[in-house]
C-alpha cells in the first residue's frame, strides 16, 4: 500500500507553509494531501520574531489572532483547503538565548503548553482520531506528542540536517532533539550521514532523501520559457547555482575563484545572500558576477533553462557532510549538466549523472568540460534519474515505513 487514506497528518515544522524558500514539509504536504488530510502547524513566531516582522504582509494578516494570544487557520494557496489546513500558532516567549537550567525550563514548559493546547484544538475543531504526529526538524516545543495525553498512531521525527553545526540553534536545539528522536516512534533522515549520527538514539531509522517536483522543473526541457530580466544582457556561457547562501555550506571563495578563472562566462546566483562573505571578498565587484536574490521556486525553471552549466559549489565540512541538497534533483529534472565539490556520501551516489570535482582546481576545470560534452543523450539520461527521486516516490516510501510499524 503507498498511502493509508484513513490516516491523517498532523504536521509540525520549522518552515512556514508562507518561507520564501522551498522546503521538504511543504513538498511532502503537497503528496500527502492527494489521498490524506494535513494539518500544517507552522513553527510559531516569537514575541521578538513577531516584532522584527509585523511590518510584512503576513504579519500584518495574523496581527488580531498573535496580539489576542489566539491561533489562526490559514490557507495554503494553490493546495485543496479541504485536505491542507495551516495553522499560525500563538506567540511564543523568546527564550534561546537563555543559558541551560531552571530558568530556561520553566519558560520552556509555558511555550510547550501553548502548542500542546494549539494541537488539542486543532485536534477538537476538526474531529481527528486517526493520526500520525510528524514532527520536521522542529524539536523546539513539540518534539513529539505525549501519549499520556494525547493518542498519536505514531511519533515520527523527520531529521533533515545537522543541528550541532550551528551553535545558536544547536545550544537547545540538540538536547531537544535528542529527546525527540528517542521517545519516536519513527525516525526518517535525509542523508546517510545523519543515519550514521542519529542511529545510536533509536533504531527504528530510516533513510528518506530529499526528492523533486517534476511538474515544475522539467518545463525547464518541455517549454521555451522567457529568459529572465536579470539574463536578458548576457551574451556570454552561462553558469549558475540556484538557493541559498550562507558562509557556513556555501564556499564564496571557490565561487570567487570561479568567476576569475572563467571571466569569458557569466556567473548567476539565484537566491538570497545571507551572510557578508559574498560582500567582504569584493565579489560584489565582479563585472562578471549576476546576484538576483530571492525567487519563488515556480520561478527557477526560466533560470536553469538558460544555464549552460549548473554548480553545488559547496564546502567540506561536518554539516556538508550530513547535506542532500534539494537542488541535485532540481537540476537533474532540469537536464541541466551539474559541477559539484564532493561534500557528502550522498551526492558521490550521483557520479555517473554529474562532474564531481576533487579538488578545487578540478571544479575549475570540470565547467568547460561539462559545457561541451552537454548533449541529448546526456540530458535524457539526467531526467530519467530525477524520475526516480520525486516527491511522489518519496512519499510511497513513507506510507510503506509507515504501514510496517502500524502493523
Amino acid at each position: 500500500m503507498n498511502h493509508n487514506k484513513n490516516l491523517d497528518i498532523i504536521y509540525m515544522t520549522l518552515f512556514p507553509w508562507d518561507n520564501e524558500y522551498s522546503s521538504v514539509s511543504l513538498s511532502f504536504t503537497k503528496e500527502f494531501s492527494k489521498n490524506n488530510r494535513v494539518f500544517y502547524i507552522n513553527h510559531p513566531y516569537s514575541i521578538k520574531d513577531y516584532w522584527k516582522n509585523r511590518k510584512t504582509a503576513i504579519a500584518q494578516k495574523r496581527k488580531k489572532a498573535l496580539l489576542n494570544g489566539k491561533m489562526q487557520y490559514e490557507k495554503v494557496p494553490g493546495l485543496d483547503s479541504q485536505q491542507v489546513i495551516a495553522i499560525q500558532p500563538p506567540l511564543t516567549l523568546p527564550i534561546n538565548w537563555l543559558p541551560h537550567g531552571a530558568i530556561y525550563h520553566f519558560f520552556y514548559k509555558i511555550n510547550r503548553r501553548r502548542i500542546l493546547k494549539t494541537i488539542q484544538k486543532v485536534i477538537d475543531d476538526y474531529h481527528i482520531e486517526n493520526y500520525v504526529y510528524l514532527n520536521c526538524f522542529d524539536p523546539f516545543f513539540v518534539g513529539s506528542l505525549p501519549k499520556d495525553k494525547f493518542s498519536p498512531r505514531l511519533n515520527i521525527y523527520q531529521c533533515i540536517d545537522d543541528f550541532a553545526i550551528e551553535p545558536y540553534s544547536a545550544k537547545h536545539g540538540l538536547p531537544l532533539e535528542d529527546i525527540a528522536i528517542k521517545e519516536s516512534d519513527v525516525v526518517v533522515v535525509t542523508s546517510s550521514n545523519l543515519v550514521k549520527i542519529k542511529k545510536h538514539l533509536n533504531g527504528n531509522i530510516h533513510l528518506l532523501p530529499n526528492a523533486v517536483d517534476l511538474t515544475i522543473f522539467e518545463k525547464a526541457i518541455s517549454e521555451k520559457l522567457p529568459k529572465p530580466k536579470e539574463m536578458a544582457h548576457i551574451e556570454t556561457k552561462v553558469i549558475g547555482f540556484t538557493g541559498n547562501m550562507d558562509n557556513v555550506r556555501f564556499d564564496f571563495k571557490l565561487v570567487k575563484k570561479l568567476a576569475e578563472a572563467h571571466q569569458d562566462k557569466t556567473l548567476v546566483l539565484v537566491g538570497p545572500i545571507n551572510c557578508d562573505e559574498f560582500y567582504t571578498l569584493g565579489m560584489d565587484k565582479i563585472p562578471n558576477i549576476i546576484t538576483t536574490g530571492s525567487k519563488n521556486i515556480k520561478e527557477l525553471p526560466a533560470y536553469l533553462q538558460h544555464f549552460d552549466v549548473t554548480i553545488i559549489p559547496f564546502a567540506l565540512n561536518r554539516q556538508t557532510e550530513s547535506i542532500y541538497p534539494l537542488k541535485i534533483n532540481e537540476y537533474l529534472a532540469a537536464g541541466k549538466a551539474i559541477v559539484s565539490t564532493s561534500f557528502s556520501e550522498d551526492i558521490k551516489t550521483f557520479a555517473d549523472w554529474i562532474y564531481l570535482a576533487k579538488d578545487e582546481n578540478h571544479f575549475l576545470e570540470l565547467i568547460d568540460i561539462a559545457i561541451a560534452e552537454n548533449d541529448e543523450k546526456k540530458i535524457a539520461a539526467r531526467l530519467a534519474k530525477a524520475k526516480t527521486n520525486t516527491w511522489t516516490e518519496r512519499v510511497k516510501s513513507f506510507w510503506s515505513i509507515v504501514n510496517k510499524n502500524l502493523s
